[in-house]
């Protein structure tokens, strides 16, 4: 029986573009070799990468008694969340928008035997 179980971040303040760099790295691995590429990982995205993934493993054990060693990172994703605005003075009277990008990161893990 293939089981799968999902973690997801919201509102995390990182760009979505920097965040996808570390969960490109992650996708279709087993569980173990995505943790180690997380923690060797020096970018800062990588932090909330691994919250998500742990948590998506906790909610695999804990809610679904899936077996930790045979889990596979089936997908993970980063969409856009709401972006932060703000307004930075700039020459001759004039402002220009800032806007600090947020992210909503998903893991989704699958046990092996339907993959």
């Amino acid at each position: 029986m293939n089981m799968e179980t999902r973690a997801v971040s919201k509102m995390v303040r990182i760009s979505p573009h920097k965040a996808r760099l570390v969960i490109d790295q992650i996708r279709n691995k087993d569980v173990n070799a995505a943790l180690q590429i997380v923690r060797l990982s020096k970018k800062k995205a990588a932090r909330f990468v691994l919250k998500t993934l742990e948590s998506a493993i906790a909610n695999a054990e804990n809610n679904h008694e899936m077996d930790v060693d045979k889990l596979v990172v089936k997908a993970a994703y980063v969409d856009e969340g709401p972006s932060l605005k703000r307004v930075e003075p700039r020459a001759r009277g004039r402002a220009d928008m800032i806007r600090r990008r947020t992210s909503h990161i998903t893991v989704v893990l699958s046990d092996e035997e339907g993959d």
